[in-house]
């Protein structure tokens, strides 16, 4: 491991280690994807050296590619602690296998899906995870409940702000659920 992966997930200006979570199939044990998500970030909140600092609003999309699967369940985590990449890619994974995702095709329908969009401001090209997740900024499901929980967030690729960001994808179909 490089100590430079290693990544403070609070300090400067960044915002910490940020995770999207989304489902649109039920879990193994018969939860909705709804339940499916609040039980993720239960998981989450059990990895060791991070905790959870927030939990964004609960949105609802069409899946992106457009198919003809059911709408996703999306929200986003905003994490602090010392963890690799490795390692939190690793823990996700195993929550997601917890929960009955078995990986096939790309963009397959899914119990849960748990995607490392941010970590500070940690920019590499690999080995996976990819950080920050390439096609972040182009999906509202994403951007959205990322800017409940870091409504200052900016693209350290690119240095956009959430709110330009938004901008680019205002036509992609996505509600914010009640409560």
């Amino acid at each position: 491991m490089d100590t430079h992966d290693m990544v403070p997930g609070s300090g400067g200006h960044s915002a910490g280690i940020l995770v999207a979570v989304g489902a649109n199939l039920s879990r193994r044990t018969g939860e909705g994807p709804l339940q499916t998500c609040h039980w993720a970030v239960a998981e989450i909140g059990h990895i060791d050296t991070i905790r959870v600092e927030a939990v964004s609003c609960w949105y609802e999309s069409a899946p992106i590619p457009p198919s003809g699967q059911p709408p996703y369940v999306n929200g986003m985590v905003r994490l602090s602690g010392d963890i690799t990449p490795e390692a939190l890619l690793s823990a996700l994974q195993d929550i997601e296998a917890r929960a009955g995702r078995v990986r096939t095709i790309a963009n397959a329908a899914r119990p849960l899906d748990l995607d490392i969009i941010a970590m500070g401001d940690l920019v590499r090209a690999g080995p996976d995870p990819i950080v920050p997740h390439p096609r972040a900024c182009l999906r509202a499901f994403v951007l959205l409940p990322l800017r409940d929980v870091a409504p200052d967030w900016r693209d350290p690729v690119s240095g956009a702000g959430i709110d330009t960001l938004l901008a680019r994808v205002a036509d992609q179909q996505i509600t914010r659920l009640p409560g």
